[in-house]
């Protein structure tokens, strides 16, 4: 596997040479070192994606296409290694890095490869004897940092738009989970992308991140992780009054009404809280019952919290593996203590499972607890198998506690009524809805948020404008029309 920094088209240790240890969050062993980007080495990546910029952005737009398109099929070809690599670094079951990481990454990437020849301008009507017309042109060099919770999908949601479009990048994956980014590059330089078009700089983010938001030869920054990180961001980017794309923290909403389809709406709540062991900004963290219907989904939803099988990631059939690393497992266990302190009740869960098997790796039995909408666990994002169960017995109480916190990213409800489901998908505040399913993405989608959960979008026509800036070309097209001082 790869494990140095990606610049001007190769491959080569940090200038400093300090490396970062990775390591399996299954049973906490060694996989490998990467090298560590510091500034410095942040800096050549930047000089070099600043020289590839002018030849990438003339380039066809349908060849900047073509590249990606392939790069989708060498993703597709490799799809058994990715996916293994992805669940071995990362913690994901292997099921869902083969169904959902991989095919959905080379989704992700051939969507904007089909898109790079489509990003067109507009006329705008003005007055008589005038032409105007908006062109829509790449901002320049782009950089993005990728979490550490899907770090192969992420990288295909950042970098595919901003390819598209003509940006040249830097990419800092996670010191926690590089190593499917890197391998990307590598495939990329396979299919033939350009010295310098893409640059890869692990690393800390009190380093090499900081260094890539606060550097004057980037020309927008695009972020996703916590939202204490993404204020650091924004200060940081302040020298140059780059541009800053967000997406943060969530704390979402799933709201099950009375008239629900119950075995449906189970099944969808644990999959919103479950999937990836909860890591996820959209996970459906908060669960909001209706009181008619409470006591019995909560008997039925905990027996299947219990029944999720844990296990090695690389097993088939394991259902939830390992937190990512420790220090965030012992972050999520310490929720417990916080709900039992606030007079929560656990229902299930908070606590590590007591197989010996499992007790070497960063695992967290699924934890489901009932609380108070305004009590911490309730309010605070906490990012594992941790959900939040709160009762309504009105719409209308069901939407302020839905609304009742900072976050604005993620939301759901379970329904068979369709009056009921537009109208409270209208006032649900938050960057996205789903309606008897959750979690559903597509690259024509975009994926963004409100409040304390963002600003931007990943995805769909909304990304390429986000990679774009907006240029106004008037043209005079009467020879009648004089200046207003002609002499």
């Amino acid at each position: 596997m790869q494990n140095l920094l990606f610049i001007d088209g190769r491959f080569q240790a940090a200038l400093a040479g300090g490396t970062i240890d990775v390591l399996s969050p299954s049973d906490g062993a060694l996989i490998t070192r990467i090298a560590a980007a510091e500034a410095a080495d942040v800096d050549l990546a930047v000089a070099a994606a600043q020289r590839a910029f002018p030849a990438w952005s003339a380039l066809a737009a349908a060849e900047r296409g073509r590249l990606l398109l392939k790069l989708a099929d060498k993703i597709e070809e490799h799809a058994e290694e990715l996916a293994q690599l992805e669940s071995r670094d990362t913690g994901h079951p292997i099921r869902d890095s083969r169904a959902l990481d991989v095919p959905r990454t080379a989704a992700c990437f051939r969507y904007f490869g089909g898109m790079a020849d489509k990003i067109e301008g507009t006329v705008i009507p003005v007055e008589a004897g005038f032409l105007n017309y908006v062109q829509r042109k790449p901002i320049g060099v782009v950089g993005q940092i990728v979490p550490w919770n899907f770090p192969l999908m992420f990288t295909s949601w950042k970098m595919g738009p901003a390819l598209a479009a003509g940006n040249t990048v830097v990419i800092k994956p996670s010191e926690l989970t590089p190593l499917s980014t890197l391998r990307i590059a590598e495939l990329m330089q396979e299919v033939g992308f350009p010295a310098g078009v893409v640059n890869v700089v692990p690393g800390y983010g009190h380093t090499a991140g900081q260094r890539l938001a606060e550097h004057h030869g980037v020309g927008k920054i695009a972020f996703t992780g916590s939202t204490v990180t993404g204020r650091r961001i924004v200060e940081a980017s302040q020298g140059n009054l780059k541009r800053v794309q967000l997406e943060l923290g969530g704390k979402g909403a799933n709201i099950v009404f009375e008239d629900a389809d119950l075995e449906a709406a189970i099944n969808g709540a644990a999959w919103a809280i479950f999937h990836n062991q909860g890591q996820a900004c959209i996970a459906g963290s908060r669960l909001i019952l209706h009181e008619r219907i409470a006591d019995e989904f909560l008997e039925r939803f905990t027996d299947l919290a219990r029944s999720i099988r844990l296990g090695d990631p690389l097993d088939p059939h394991t259902e939830m593996g390992p937190l990512t690393s420790a220090l965030h497992r012992d972050r999520v266990l310490a929720y417990a203590d916080i709900a039992r302190e606030q007079g929560g009740r656990i229902l299930t869960g908070g606590k590590a499972p007591s197989d010996p098997e499992l007790a070497a790796g960063y695992y967290v039995e699924p934890t489901v607890v009932e609380a108070q909408p305004g009590d911490r666990v309730a309010q605070e994002e906490v990012f594992g198998p941790f959900v939040t169960v709160l009762r309504f017995s009105t719409d209308e109480q069901a939407l302020a506690i839905a609304n009742g916190t900072q976050y604005g990213l993620g939301s759901g409800l379970w329904t068979r009524d369709l009056q009921r489901a537009h109208r409270m998908a209208a006032n649900i505040r938050a960057g996205m809805c789903w309606i008897n399913c959750y979690k559903r993405v597509s690259p024509g989608s975009p994926f963004g948020g409100l409040g304390e959960s963002g600003y931007g979008r990943e995805m769909g026509f909304e990304a390429i404008h986000d990679y774009t800036e907006a240029r106004s070309v008037w043209v005079n097209v009467d020879a009648q029309i004089r200046p207003h001082y002609q002499r």
